[in-house]
């Protein structure tokens, strides 16, 4: 049934539990063609030691949007700068 039909219902929709056959004839997402590979965002791998703790800080709005302002990787650069505090004691 079309999707647009007045007779689908919900259960229609709904998505079944795999089965082992299902499971056998699954292949990892490195075989499907690269345009479709294309479509789908990249995910990280495991972190590498050490970990980072996830915290939840309330800084002030000053702070915030210098580092902010500098792109991409601003949390890490707080980080950074907080372990240099550490060093010079």
């Amino acid at each position: 049934m079309l999707p647009t039909d007045p007779k689908t219902s919900d259960d229609d929709w709904a998505e079944r539990e795999w089965t082992d056959a299902d499971f056998r004839r699954a292949k990892p997402a490195s075989e499907l063609p690269q345009a479709a590979q294309r479509a789908f965002p990249k995910t990280r791998g495991p972190q590498k030691m050490p970990r980072k703790v996830p915290v939840s800080i309330r800084l002030s709005a000053e702070v915030v949007e210098h580092f902010r302002a500098t792109g991409t990787g601003w949390q890490s650069r707080i980080d950074d700068a907080l372990k240099k505090v550490i060093e010079d004691g």
